[in-house]
């Protein structure tokens, strides 16, 4: 289970609402890049939270409804194609993130962010490099996010199964890169990429 200490010197410092924040997705070829946000009572923690890539995709899911009824605070949000295109990658994930900081009721007081960089904000932060595994909240937004986006992407799935995302959820697999040369990209597919084809999906 991850360590509360970041979350419990922020408390300790008068921060009731800290948020933490992660996105999943970036590295994918296709689908859109998801956030989200958790904020938890002072001084609760979640048991089993850590790192979403180190878990099961059973406790995923288990962990991602005691999440949501344990939290003062939970939210969910998509960075589209659109924005991944016009702002880029990098940008449309903090701007992801940014939509759930600005999401009605959120009112944070303070955002521990994952990774090192964030965009312009009023609200005061602390970007946290690896931080799924090192701050509760942290962790917990990135189960939240991870949940969603996979089955996001498996029920896209069931439109285009030859691209295997039931399985690898728009990652650039051996069986994603294969199936993009025969058939070519769709209308869900990024389109910054280039693995030697531009033909639209027939």
């Amino acid at each position: 289970m991850i360590s509360t200490e970041i979350e419990q010197q922020l408390w300790g410092e008068g921060f009731n609402r800290v948020m933490g924040l992660d996105e999943v997705g970036r590295g994918c070829l296709a689908g859109p890049v998801v956030a989200a946000g958790v904020i938890l009572r002072p001084g609760t923690t979640i048991k089993g939270v850590r790192d979403s890539k180190k878990l099961t995709e059973k406790e995923r899911v288990e962990l991602a409804e005691i999440i949501k009824s344990e939290s003062l605070f939970w939210t969910v949000k998509e960075g589209s194609l659109e924005e991944i295109e016009r702002l880029n990658i990098l940008w449309a994930s903090l701007h992801t993130m940014q939509k759930c900081v600005e999401e009605s009721g959120a009112d944070p007081d303070y955002l521990l962010v994952d990774g090192n960089r964030y965009t312009t904000s009023l609200i005061p932060y602390t970007c946290v490099v690896k931080g799924d595994d090192k701050s509760v909240s942290i962790g917990a937004a990135s189960i939240l996010a991870k949940v969603y986006r996979d089955e996001l992407m498996k029920k896209l799935d069931k439109e285009f199964p030859e691209f295997g995302w039931k399985k690898n959820v728009g990652y650039p697999t051996p069986v994603h890169k294969k199936a993009l040369i025969e058939h070519g990209y769709t209308k869900y597919h990024r389109m910054g990429f280039n693995l030697g084809t531009q033909k639209n999906y027939k």
